[in-house]
């Protein structure tokens, strides 16, 4: 019976919805993101269940975009499809300063043992509302960097410098980049998305010297900076990137990389452990990490969290207590041990507890790439992502409400020209005319305050 529940609970949408229980047993619906960490969840959650035999799990498992979009118009409109949701430093302040969210700080200090002190700063920062509370839990954290196969580097005669800029990764790319055998040069993403292409191209973006918007909300698409690191981008991964780069995000990227398809792959540094993973990846150990690369402004990598909130929807139908149950059990500090035990501790969810970088199977699993994932989350830094200052925050986000759209619209022009659909120009006009619709309203909001 226990083989059978675990098997039903490892499905997508829907997993955990059983049947059968008792007239006093509770449905908590839970709205997740289908990345291998969170899928992992939901194997792992029939062990909850029986564990508190009152509440029954049903999990929704979308792919990022869809997620977005179906998370926020639910939250957004007070639908209450969902008791709790998966979502990021994106959303988490500005739901919390539109009362969207309940305060989770008197949740976690009513929880023994659940040591909210133990988050990462920067994580459990990024994941506070305006008044310091944390209105969201981190599942697991990450930043960006550079993977590159140590193993064809040798082979080529190249060396991964320490830092290196992005001018070191287009020459390299090129070098290693062998369509006949398979191989791409570099993996990067091009899906549309905000969360998608648009995470790793601001990053390059920023370090470019480029901005969204000047001091005064002017949009800043077409400046020379923008331009430059927008045909900088499109041109690498149209040359030397991954065959069919324009519908390529995370988890397409994560594939070529692991199967030993691209010689390079810059993005999360959540990556690693699908990486080195010997039973799914045929490149484990055979990779070195090093920083986001840069080319004016240091630390370019971005700072992000899938984290795990209660809308006040849930607080209102009375199923805020059960569901507090399940988030606490998902990222508390014995659900990494356990997902190391029975899974492998390539599974164990990054970036969101110290303790995590205390235990020793993980220390011995993650030795090549811990390091530098606890150092680029500490150097990223929300508040100062350019080198000329600018009215918003955010590394690979503006954090805005309009970016969901605005970032949305404009990765589409980006990711027509990596489809070659259309000139990086062409596009970054057309996103232009995005931008400023979004800058006049706040210079008017400016002039009326």
């Amino acid at each position: 019976m226990l083989a059978v529940l675990a098997l039903a609970l490892s499905g997508c949408a829907g997993a955990g919805d059983l049947g059968g229980g008792g007239p006093d047993q509770k449905t908590i619906t839970i709205a997740i993101v289908s990345n291998p960490q969170m899928q992992d969840a939901i194997k792992l959650s029939s062990q909850f269940e029986q564990q508190n035999p009152g509440i029954r799990l049903k999990f929704v498992s979308l792919s990022e975009n869809e997620a977005r979009a179906k998370i926020t118009a639910s939250v957004s409109t007070g639908g209450g499809e969902f008791d709790a949701v998966m979502i990021s430093n994106y959303e988490t302040p500005q739901w919390a300063a539109n009362g969207w969210l309940v305060n989770l700080d008197p949740l976690m200090a009513a929880t023994p043992g659940y040591d909210e002190n133990d988050f990462i700063p920067a994580v459990r920062a990024a994941l506070s509302g305006p008044d310091g509370h944390m209105y969201s839990v981190p599942f697991y954290g990450e930043s960006s960097f550079l993977m590159y196969r140590k193993d064809l580097f040798q082979q080529a005669g190249i060396e991964m410098p320490a830092q290196p800029t992005w001018q070191d990764v287009a020459s390299a790319a090129q070098k290693l980049d062998d369509p006949a055998k398979g191989m791409a040069g570099i993996c990067l993403r091009g899906k549309p998305g905000w969360g998608e292409v648009m995470a790793p191209f601001d990053t390059v973006a920023n370090t470019f010297g480029a901005r969204w918007y000047d001091e005064k909300w002017n949009a800043q698409l077409t400046s020379p900076q923008f331009r430059q690191a927008a045909n900088f981008y499109v041109d690498l991964v149209r040359k030397y990137g991954e065959p069919g780069a324009a519908t390529s995000g995370f988890s397409e990227c994560g594939t070529q990389f692991s199967q030993g398809n691209a010689a390079m792959w810059y993005d999360a540094t959540v990556a690693a452990g699908i990486v080195e993973n010997p039973q799914e990846s045929r490149v484990a150990g055979k990779v070195g990490y090093a920083p986001a690369p840069i080319v004016e402004k240091p630390d370019s990598g971005w700072l992000y969290s899938w984290s795990l909130a209660i809308p006040k929807t849930a607080d209102e139908k009375g199923s805020t207590a059960d569901t507090w149950k399940f988030l606490s059990w998902m990222t508390s500090k014995e659900y990494g041990p356990m997902v190391g035990q029975q899974l492998g501790w390539q599974h164990v969810p990054p970036g969101a507890r110290q303790s995590t970088y205390q235990i020793p199977q993980y220390i011995e699993t993650s030795k090549l790439y811990a390091g530098p994932t606890l150092d680029a989350i500490a150097k990223a830094d929300q508040n100062k992502p350019t080198v000329e200052p600018v009215p918003y925050t955010g590394v690979q986000f503006l954090a805005i409400p309009e970016f969901q759209d605005l970032g949305t619209r404009v990765s589409q022009q980006l990711s027509a020209a990596i489809a070659g659909q259309k000139s990086t120009d062409e596009a970054l006009d057309q996103a232009q005319v995005y931008a400023t619709t979004v800058g006049e309203s706040y210079q008017r909001q400016g002039a009326g305050s």
